[in-house]
């Protein structure tokens, strides 16, 4: 164990956010998307929901602030205009941790498993929420002098 780091994030977790660099996306995934098969880099947090994996990397990362779109969900496939209310609350999480209105660009299934496979891990879920899949773009940390 270490002070100040939430238990969840094991240590494969904590060395693959570690080494991001500013622009390196994460996607946290529900328990439905095939991870196993998109990932360059997979970790597993089974039995942890989206929400509570997402609210413990915020402790660390820092989301983007130069990209809009720094927070990109999967759009629900039968009616685009809906906003689940998991997206909703990884919204609310977002903003609160960030200090600031954070809100989600909705992406078509296709593209988003296209930037799943691209970001630098994918965290594998038990989130059991349907459309409980998020890309978090990573800021970067302003040092001092």
């Amino acid at each position: 164990m270490l002070k100040g780091i939430p238990s969840l994030l094991g240590p494969e977790l904590l060395h693959a956010l570690r080494s991001m660099g500013h622009g390196d996306d994460v996607a946290i995934v529900d328990a439905n998307f095939p991870s196993a098969s998109n990932a360059k880099r997979l970790v597993r947090a089974d039995g942890h929901s989206a929400t509570g994996v997402l609210r413990a990397i915020l402790q660390l990362l820092p989301v983007d602030d130069l990209r809009q779109d720094a927070l990109r969900v999967m759009e629900v496939t039968e009616d685009p205009t809906l906003t689940p209310a998991i997206v909703e609350e990884f919204e609310r999480i977002a903003s609160e941790v960030e200090g600031r209105t954070l809100t989600a660009r909705a992406l078509p299934r296709e593209q988003f498993y296209s930037a799943a496979r691209a970001a630098y891990v994918i965290v594998a879920t038990g989130e059991t929420r349907l459309y409980g899949n998020l890309l978090v773009t990573k800021g970067v940390v302003a040092g001092g002098s």
